[in-house]
């Protein structure tokens, strides 16, 4: 018999691992060939992992719960094939060796230094895989703690380890010139540009008092990621917020004198938020810098316009399907497209290729009655605008006759932005033109 590898498959460009939710099958079930053998999770989103060859299930590598990194081993399932040996599952074999052509040439172990890190101290995720290279490079704590992750919510993976290993390598040891003897320093030393990247502090989060009556609840899965996501963002991006008011009174009456006959025609219902992604995409159109991503000293503009849109769950947890390519939609294609993914994202029905390659976010917290909020960033996105409720207020209104006082249909609107890339004037520019499009929304519009 032969033995095939089941591969933790690649699902996006970005997810370096992903979790083992449960085993469809137990170890000596016979399975054919597509049929589903595990359930993974990435990112919020369930997949499931059908098998590449018919055969009998011989081993399980690895048990619920467990993170695993892409392109590794997950089981083993045995054919009737007479090949010796075991072989890789074929969707994704090639992930390793690709890895393996870019890895650069490791140090001898004789040269790495012992190191034993006690990783229950730090607030950062590691690997099983990520820890042992770190042992066998002698990669302290300190030193893994100032490697700057590129995997899920920030975590290393071995694509960090192995450039980390390439550049301690090559780096040369600092060289100190002692001062002459009985000759005092004026000034202090300068530090070398050589030395050991000092590590970020570390912070971990006082105590909470349960001393009085309180109620443990233990975070599901979504709920930890989300917690992880929100502090990466905070950590690595510095937030600013601005704020402007609109007046989308235009809209509100439009959608009321339309939304029976949308709904006859189209079969869909109108909300308000196709309407704010079309607004908030024309504004994108008129300032691309504020569409971009961050990588490390090099800004990434993207040309495409994907909007996600943050949905709420009835857990209460929160997912952001993304609108792909929302500048190609007309005001009909985005209703259809934001009441499609809204539906099956409360359904848990989202496909994983429905949640990667936003470039931009909206949330619209008006939903809840609030009037504003100051979002968090949607890593690696550099901006997310927020919609306020609509509220009925007066207003001054400038006339031919004069100013008066109005009743209007009123808006906040926020945008959070990553000042790293996107400076106030582009960040408040970016939303003012978001509030006139809205604003200067035509009542008479045909659909």
């Amino acid at each position: 018999m032969a033995r095939v590898e089941l591969i933790m498959p690649k699902l996006g460009e970005s997810v370096m691992e992903a979790t083992i939710l449960s085993w469809e099958k137990s170890v000596g079930d016979k399975i054919e060939m597509d049929e589903n053998v595990v359930v993974i999770a990435t990112d919020k989103v369930d997949t499931e992992v059908p098998s590449p060859v018919e055969g009998i299930l011989a081993e399980i590598l690895y048990p619920d719960g467990e993170t695993v990194a892409i392109g590794t081993a997950i089981a083993i399932i045995e054919t009737e094939a007479s090949e010796a040996g075991v072989q890789a599952s074929p969707a994704v074999a090639e992930v390793p060796a690709a890895e393996k052509q870019a890895a650069p040439q490791k140090q001898s172990q004789a040269q790495a230094k012992a190191v034993v890190n006690d990783f229950s101290e730090s607030n950062r995720f590691y690997s099983p895989l990520v820890k042992s290279m770190a042992k066998e490079e002698g990669i302290s704590l300190g030193e893994m703690e100032a490697i700057a992750g590129s995997g899920l919510n920030g975590r290393v993976t071995k694509k960090d380890m192995l450039a980390y290993i390439q550049q301690r390598g090559q780096q040369p040891a600092p060289q100190v010139t002692a001062p002459a003897p009985n000759k005092p320093q004026k000034t202090a030393p300068v530090a070398a540009k050589t030395a050991a990247p000092v590590a970020a502090p570390q912070f971990k989060a006082p105590p909470v008092d349960k001393s009085g009556n309180h109620e443990i609840i233990e975070m599901d899965r979504m709920r930890r990621l989300i917690a992880d996501h929100m502090v990466m963002s905070k950590h690595v991006s510095p937030h600013v917020t601005s704020f402007v008011e609109a007046d989308v009174t235009n809209i509100v009456l439009w959608r009321n004198r339309i939304k029976k006959q949308f709904m006859e025609r189209y079969g869909q219902k109108i909300t308000f938020t196709p309407i704010f992604v079309e607004a908030l995409v024309k504004a994108i159109q008129d300032f691309p810098m504020v569409n971009v991503g961050v990588e490390g000293t090099n800004i990434i503009r993207h040309k495409d316009i994907n909007i996600g849109m943050a949905a709420a769950l009835p857990t209460g947890n929160l997912i952001v399907p993304v609108i792909k390519d929302a500048d190609q939609l007309n005001l009909v294609g985005l209703a259809k497209k934001v009441n499609d993914l809204a539906g099956r994202a409360r359904g848990n029905k989202l496909r994983p290729e429905e949640i990667k390659g936003g470039t931009f976010t909206l949330t619209n917290v008006g939903t809840f009655g609030n009037v504003m909020g100051t979002p968090i960033i949607n890593q690696p996105q550099a901006a997310i605008l927020a919609t306020g409720a609509i509220r009925k207020k007066p207003a001054v209104l400038e006339t031919e006759a004069g100013d008066v006082i109005a009743i209007r249909h009123m808006m906040f609107l926020s945008m959070s932005y990553d000042h790293r890339v996107v400076d106030g004037m582009l960040g408040g520019s970016v939303l003012r033109r978001v509030a006139d499009y809205l604003e200067n929304f035509d009542p008479k519009r045909e659909i």
